[in-house]
């Protein structure tokens, strides 16, 4: 899994407008029970110099974000980024463009609230539990009326919205990671209009996103962590050094899985320490080259870049360390050559272990086979040939909702690369958190591969389909 989601745990919008009679302002209202969440500013409505703002406040649960890591299910820091993320709720009141929204730090605990008026403002906190314009609960004022906030560099983030019907999408993770070693208290973001836009003299009425009780499940609010987690383990396409290839080319990564029981277990003695690799020409023959050192970069698994300047046609690898050998594979090696003519970069692809129903709890690996399409076997070899299963290096999958096309988990071949296929002597994979999808309803499958020849990332013809539902036991 390279893409985890998490979904928010309290929000709110928190306000000092006026309400229909332009005389009361609801800086004691609270909307925490609310489907939606609104940002806005309105110069000059109840006077000439009359100004009015909406906040929104929105919390995560960083411990469950902590004990994932903790597992191994999310990379350490600098291996992974967060992601906040809200959709657009359309309406049908005036939309505001040109404007710059700030994420922030929330700097102390809220109260979240079960108040939904969100015209009127008349569900006041008083005596009930949230929070609102003036305080942070039923009990604690704020230091700062609208919201005590965090606005150094690092918890502090602005998106721009051109159309204003744009999702809000950004990058925080130098904040979330401060909350995960304990630097910062985590009391969530408070979202607002950013400078002179709710301060100044214009109008920015109003921004609106699904809040965390909406009934769409995908446009509820989450903090996404996204990585590049991808398994390329050249076992399978194993190339020997040629000079027709640069040095990064010739290079070939190999790993090593350590299941014990059925489980990844480190090797005792190596822990998560260093690991070497020989490449022989055959068992017990004459050592290719120099000794390889390896490292571990999860609990059970371990890499190793190599090298193999040969003409044999299998060779050994030797996983060892001090005096104790742990494992020897076999390799089958081939050979790069020049051509004259473009590479042919046409597949069919099957998924080989495709369900119709998957259960929501499930975290599954879905197998592809892929071949070439012009492959065409005559009369005298179809009974007795059968196309390799070729390793796509860069590939990529994109998950949709058949019902609409709403594409659930989009292509991820941007810098995180956070959809990336895996691939191992079997061929190309990749895993899924089911619990990211809604269950009772139809998914698809899509794939990308890289063409190198045209630069650019190719979407095939296949297309998958399989079914989420929840676990009836």
């Amino acid at each position: 899994m390279t893409i985890k989601r998490f979904f928010a745990t309290a929000d709110n919008t928190i306000t000092n407008a006026f309400d229909s009679t332009l005389v009361t302002r609801g800086t004691g209202s609270n909307m925490g029970a609310s489907d939606i969440l609104e940002v806005f500013s309105i110069y000059a409505q109840a006077s000439t110099s009359s100004s009015e703002a909406s906040r929104i406040l929105i919390q995560f649960d960083t411990v469950d974000i902590l004990a994932k890591r903790n597992a191994g299910l999310i990379p350490a820091a600098g291996g992974v980024n967060f992601y906040l993320k809200l959709c657009n709720a359309e309406h049908s009141k005036t939309l505001p463009r040109d404007f710059d929204l700030h994420v922030v730090a929330v700097s102390q605990s809220w109260q979240e609230g079960t108040g939904l008026d969100m015209d009127n403002y008349t569900d006041l906190t008083k005596t009930n539990p949230g929070s609102n314009w003036i305080k942070a609960s039923n009990s604690q004022a704020w230091t700062t009326q609208g919201g005590d906030y965090f606005f150094d560099v690092s918890s502090s983030f602005v998106q721009r919205f051109e159309k204003g019907t744009e999702n809000l999408e950004k990058n925080v993770t130098s904040l979330v990671e401060q909350w995960l070693d304990g630097r910062k208290q985590n009391y969530g973001f408070g979202i607002r209009l950013s400078g002179s836009f709710e301060s100044g003299d214009k109008s920015y009425y109003t921004k609106k996103f699904f809040a965390r009780g909406s009934e769409f499940f995908f446009k509820r609010p989450v903090l996404e962590a996204r990585w590049n987690g991808a398994i390329k383990d050249d076992r399978g396409c194993f190339y020997a050094s040629s000079s027709l290839a640069e040095a990064n080319d010739n290079l070939n990564t190999l790993y090593l899985y350590n299941r014990i029981r059925g489980r990844l277990k480190n090797i005792p003695i190596i822990g998560n320490g260093n690991i070497h690799v020989s490449l022989y020409d055959s068992i017990g023959g004459d050592k290719i080259g120099s000794t390889f050192t390896g490292s571990n970069i999860s609990t059970g698994v371990y890499r190793c870049d190599v090298f193999a300047d040969t003409t044999a046609s299998v060779i050994y690898d030797v996983w060892h360390g001090g005096d104790n050998q742990y494992h020897t594979g076999t390799i089958n090696v081939k050979s790069f050559k020049s051509s004259e003519t473009a590479y042919d970069t046409r597949y069919l692809t099957t998924i080989s272990n495709l369900q119709n129903y998957y259960n929501k709890e499930q975290v599954s690996r879905f197998n592809l086979y892929v071949r070439p399409k012009n492959w065409s076997p005559n009369i005298f070899t179809v009974a007795r040939s059968k196309p390799e299963n070729t390793i796509i290096v860069s590939g990529a999958y994109e998950i949709y909702r058949i019902a609409d096309n709403y594409k659930v988990i989009p292509f991820g071949t941007g810098s995180e690369y956070h959809t990336s296929l895996s691939y191992d002597v079997s061929g190309n994979y990749f895993e899924l958190d089911l619990s990211m999808l809604e269950d009772g309803y139809d998914y698809g499958i899509r794939f990308a591969y890289y063409d190198d020849y045209l630069s650019t990332w190719q979407k095939q013809q296949n297309e998958f389909r399989f079914k989420v539902r929840k676990d009836e036991y």
